[in-house]
């Protein structure tokens, strides 16, 4: 493997940070620390909230550092080896198609990315006069890629019998599990699986935190925790027989949220292995590391482009704050493979920020037949699964008002005529429209429908010279254009809910507890700022989530999933237990107080600054949680 220091940056990667040192936050996983970067956040105007971000995500391309310890990065020697043995074995059942399956799966996030991936590689597969070759699992099915299902992957048996289905008469099966945090139980199973059954599977581990990081508490219906399974697999990776890909690519900007940078990386990470696989199968060769590092810097020169339209990113996160400010919605309009981004960004915004369905919300504009497993499981199941632009026609723009935006995200390769009569019907309802546009050295926007927006982010892409042509290189140009237009929303619906007081520091304070790795998360925010015993958190917490039925031993034994399912449907628990334990007062109380403030952020602040504050407590800004 030769060196990747000879091949020029694109972009000035950050040098290591303070993140990496050992005795910053030990106790906590890479994926769950606090990054040194934006620990002041909440502070930041829309400027710098885009430029902070921005530092995160370029993160993602950082070289292996000098700190200790240092951790494996996507550059690195060890995994730049690991997608190339992947790589060749995806191109073993490439050879062999009509018995082997690529299966692509996780749970959240994960999951809709592992869709987002098989539809595009099934599309140039397609495109090529090849059959399909790729199927997805997400936890909670079809359902989960457009509505907030979290709680469907803590168990590790429905990923398992998910699997078995989708496999069943196949001789040759590739699972890639996607699990940012090494946490998701519905990822951990079907590893558990295929390690035992390698004469049909080979498992691949996509996550971001070190094997020995890897979660650790018991998964309720399964007898391996995921850091058993994860080692397991590195002892059987000497045999090729399972693989795991797990670069550290450092803390979230918005500490926890893995739908940003872990939802990039995994993107990188995977196109990359599995384009290079495509593109040297027909010529008889193996992949090699220059295709690799080929295909890995042009998505670190998508960073440099996109973030090259900071102040335009800016002017858009305002707008959307103002209007969720004012009990506005916010719709993302998106052609094509940029539609089913849209969507994803305004699903995750329900967990990350305890937000509504309908706060912010995307639609797919154009054929969506093929796309899913099991389309019926979307028909017909309410409001919350609608994303269709017939949806969008009949259920959204007769109801559109001033005070909402509507962002509308395409390509100058789009049909720009039904772009513009779209953008003409929702204009007549609201001013507040913006663009976000992607088009190739040489096009242009046409003058009418330029005139239609107040204003525009146009990301214009230079020409690619490769040594392959043809399909490949418009796929490699749709990977670019899909991971800007992500970065562009991530940042965008981020810095509103930031700039709306939904973010203490860079901690998601008001997150929707759906699931166990949520509710973890939840109880390491209560000890980080309130300095009180894990006991007396989870005490707290318990009462939040189940008030107004007083704590019985009972309750208190049952297994986390029963408070999950209870916490599923309540709002703003965590602030609420927080003002609790930090002004030592009742359920009820606290929950008069966050009511009353103009944030949750500010009923928390109020709550540190009042005389029922614990004595002895570490300063918020030292604070740091006891468990994980």
């Amino acid at each position: 493997m030769p060196s990747t220091k000879r091949f020029q940056h694109v972009i000035e990667t950050p040098k290591p940070g303070e993140w990496e040192l050992s005795g910053y936050e030990a106790a906590m996983r890479i994926t769950e620390k606090s990054n040194p970067l934006t620990r002041d956040l909440d502070k930041a105007d829309a400027g710098k909230i885009v430029q902070l971000l921005g530092q995160c995500d370029a993160e993602i391309f950082q070289e292996e550092g000098q700190a200790m310890p240092a951790y494996q990065r996507l550059y690195s020697e060890s995994v730049l080896t690991t997608m190339l043995q992947v790589a060749g074995k995806v191109q073993e059942v490439l050879k062999e198609p009509d018995e082997g399956l690529v299966v692509l799966s996780g749970g959240g996030t994960s999951g809709r990315m592992a869709f987002l991936m098989s539809v595009s590689f099934n599309q140039l597969m397609t495109g090529l006069g090849q059959k399909p070759l790729y199927t997805y699992l997400i936890a909670g099915g079809d359902r989960s890629v457009v509505a907030s299902r979290e709680g469907k992957e803590d168990s590790a048996l429905h990923g398992i019998e998910e699997l078995k289905k989708v496999a069943a008469g196949k001789k040759r099966v590739i699972v890639i599990g996607i699990s940012a945090g090494l946490s998701a139980p519905f990822v951990a199973g079907q590893m558990d699986y295929c390690m035992d059954n390698t004469a049909v599977f080979l498992p691949v581990l996509v996550g971001f935190n070190p094997v020995n990081m890897a979660r650790n508490d018991p998964i309720e219906d399964w007898s391996s925790t995921f850091r058993q399974v994860a080692e397991r697999m590195q002892k059987m990776q000497e045999k090729q027989e399972a693989f795991v890909l797990n670069p550290a690519v450092g803390p979230e900007g918005l500490s926890g949220s893995s739908r940003m940078k872990g939802g990039s990386t995994t993107k990188i990470l995977l196109e990359t292995l599995l384009l290079a696989a495509h593109k040297t199968v027909d010529r008889g060769i193996a992949a090699s590391p220059r295709c690799l590092l080929e295909i890995l810097r042009t998505f670190e020169r998508a960073h440099k482009v996109t973030y090259s339209q900071s102040s335009k990113i800016a002017t858009l996160m305002k707008q959307v704050s103002t209007s969720l400010e004012k009990k506005g919605r916010v719709h993302l309009v998106g052609w094509q493979n940029l539609g089913i981004i849209a969507i994803m960004d305004g699903v995750e915004c329900i967990h990350t920020f305890g937000a509504d369905f309908r706060d912010i919300r995307g639609f797919l504009i154009g054929d969506h037949s093929d796309m899913f497993n099991q389309k019926a499981e979307l028909t017909n199941q309410g409001p919350q699964f609608t994303f269709s632009q017939e949806d969008f026609l009949t259920s959204i723009l007769p109801s559109l008002r001033e005070i909402d935006t509507v962002i509308f995200i395409f390509t100058l390769d789009d049909n720009l005529t039904e772009v513009q009569t779209l953008v003409e019907q929702v204009k007549e309802k609201t001013s507040n429209i913006q663009a976000l546009v992607h088009s190739t050295v040489g096009q242009s926007l046409p003058a009418p429908l330029k005139k239609l927006f107040p204003s525009i982010i146009s990301i214009m892409w230079p020409l690619l010279f490769f040594e392959y042509e043809g399909n490949f290189v418009q796929v490699w140009r749709k990977f670019q254009r899909e991971l800007s237009t992500k970065w562009v929303l991530n940042t965008v619906s981020t810095g509103a809910h930031v700039l709306l007081g939904k973010i203490l520091q860079n901690h998601m304070l008001d997150l929707h507890i759906g699931n166990s790795k949520l509710f973890w998360r939840a109880l390491a925010l209560l000890q980080r700022f309130s300095g009180q015993s894990k006991a007396l958190c989870i005490e707290s917490l318990l009462q939040a989530i189940h008030f107004p039925q007083p704590l019985t031993d009972e309750i208190r034994a049952a297994p986390i999933s029963s408070h999950i399912q209870v916490a599923r449907e309540k709002k703003q628990v965590i602030p609420v237990a927080l003002v609790s334990l930090l002004s030592r007062c009742s359920i009820p109380t606290a929950q008069a107080r966050v009511a009353a403030a103009p944030s949750v952020c500010e009923a928390v602040r109020n709550a540190l600054a009042g005389p029922g504050r614990k004595r002895g407590a570490e300063p918020l800004e030292a604070s740091r949680p006891a468990v994980q």
